[in-house]
């Protein structure tokens, strides 16, 4: 959904005289977002003039805290910590107006809390304009970032760009940008669609009272009450400025309710539960990692608070009582992010002493690769580090009985190494939309393996009428939580214990 774009008149500006301010006055006094900031020249007085340039980011997921003026061409910009914690500055989205045409500057981001970057690997912001609302990277040649001299010898970011039209306004974001809103304007269209497979819930609110969606995809006869449910739970945006997860979770979700056969199949057998949004706050003040209060929901899932963390208490309350319900067996926990420091779409998962129990967790990260080229299984990781402890794959992992298959799907902000070529592209939103396509597919080869959804389909039968008698969703013969013909057998499941070292576990 497009942002409402903020007006262009000039003598409404907030003028802001930002020359070369004190370096006491660093990245920890930065409060709030600059609203309407005409930057001008130390030493000019009057009215702004077109050419000085006005930013903004009082707008939903925007964030930019600073503007101070260097020269006629150059900028530096301080972002805007997460609310109530000073600790994370990594995520921006600005507008620039009132500018000339030909005009080129150079911003500078000074204050990044982590140096650590994919902008190392060549990673580079992404913009659009007012004529041109399409979000594209801009070219690396104009982009660097480097240890800067004037700044404590920081990493920066630096980026070069020439203003080509006076009239439009121009919008600037670490990633591509996926609001609450937007996610609200989708799920109200997938529910005027009217499908009787689909179903929206509230599942609760967050602090600032924004919904907390529950959407679930299934045959309507797997929703009955005397239906066995065989459940995969999905979660995504636990940390608001990972926007790559939505857009993951929105590809996942688009097959899921389409009218391909896999998709058909997949409704027939099991029951999607999604929460597409875990942090709406978060999400809607433009935060890279904190909710509202300045909490990282994603280190809270041991015990949370109904006040404190009430999306995430509401999230664990509900898979629970699925849990310890007699007509739910949980499959799958997924929760989805974007990773700041590694290429591709890969997993972590927990690991288990017993071998038998660690080769279940393999599997499914063999068989995503083999649908999606963008899935590394070098990348993937199997951990119990104690400090992922309040995660949800690990503290989940340790309430469910080890049935239940409890990931992280990463996914990088920048690029991945196609398997077949070895080349390195840059994701676009369709190339995230389409690992969560994936996603699906191997659900169904997964399920294919266990023997729960046949090779072949059954012409004619629905998701109730299949597995011989053990109810809807269940299928297969495969029985409760403890059936061991959920273990799988043969050839894709004599993948190794450890896929590689990866980076850091959410």
């Amino acid at each position: 959904m497009a942002f409402e774009q903020p007006a262009t008149v000039p003598n409404e500006f907030n003028q802001l005289d930002s020359g070369n301010s004190d370096e006491e006055a660093n990245e920890e006094g930065v409060v709030g977002n600059v609203s309407k900031f005409c930057v001008t020249p130390p030493s000019y007085t009057g009215k702004p003039k077109k050419g000085h340039l006005v930013f903004d980011a009082c707008f939903e997921g925007g964030n930019l805290g600073r503007v101070d003026f260097i020269s006629e061409f150059e900028y530096d910009l301080f972002i805007r910590p997460d609310t109530c914690n000073q600790r994370y500055r990594v995520w921006f989205h600005f507008s620039v107006e009132n500018v000339k045409a030909d005009q080129r500057v150079i911003f500078t981001i000074v204050n990044f809390s982590k140096t650590k970057s994919l902008y190392r690997e060549g990673m580079t912001p992404v913009v659009k304009s007012t004529s041109r609302p399409k979000w594209v990277r801009l070219p690396p040649k104009h982009v660097y970032y480097y240890r800067c001299p004037e700044h404590r010898k920081n990493y920066v970011l630096s980026f070069a760009f020439c203003f080509d039209k006076e009239d439009d306004v121009y919008q600037f974001a670490y990633c591509y940008p996926y609001t609450y809103t937007r996610l609200q304007a989708y799920l109200d269209s997938l529910e005027r669609k009217g499908l009787d497979y689909v179903q929206r819930d509230l599942l609760g609110l967050s602090v600032q009272q924004r919904r907390l969606d529950l959407l679930t995809v299934s045959h309507p006869d797997n929703l009955t009450d005397e239906a066995q449910k065989r459940v995969v739970f999905i979660t995504a945006r636990v940390h608001p400025g990972e926007t790559p997860a939505s857009f993951v979770c929105q590809g996942l979700i688009d097959f899921l309710v389409s009218s391909h056969p896999i998709a058909k199949q997949l409704r027939d057998y099991l029951v999607f539960k999604i929460i597409p949004m875990l942090n709406p706050d978060g999400v809607y003040l433009g935060n890279y990692r904190c909710s509202l209060m300045g909490f990282d929901l994603n280190r809270h899932w041991q015990e949370p608070s109904p006040w404190a963390h009430p999306t995430i208490y509401a999230c664990k309350k509900a898979m629970i009582d699925m849990y310890n319900s007699k007509d739910h067996d949980i499959d799958f926990f997924c929760d989805l992010h974007a990773h700041s420091t590694l290429m591709n779409g890969f997993m972590y998962g927990n690991t288990f002493d017993d071998p038998d129990k660690q080769e279940r967790q393999n599997v499914f990260p063999k068989l995503f690769q083999q649908n999606a080229e963008d899935f590394s299984l070098t990348n993937t990781n199997f951990n119990r580090d104690a400090v992922k402890a309040g995660t949800g794959r690990r503290a989940l992992v340790g309430i469910f009985d080890d049935s239940v298959l409890c990931y992280t799907l990463e996914v990088s902000f920048f690029s991945y190494m196609a398997n077949s070529s070895g080349g390195t592209l840059p994701y676009t939103e369709e190339g995230y939309a389409k690992l969560g396509r994936n996603l699906a597919r191997t659900f169904l080869d997964y399920y294919k393996v266990q023997s729960v959804i046949p090779s072949m389909p059954v012409a004619g039968a629905t998701g109730k009428s299949k597995g011989g008698g053990s109810g809807g969703a269940s299928g297969g013969g495969a029985g409760g939580k403890d059936s061991s013909s959920r273990y799988l057998m043969g050839e894709a499941s004599s993948s190794a214990g450890r896929f590689g070292s990866g980076g850091r576990a959410k």
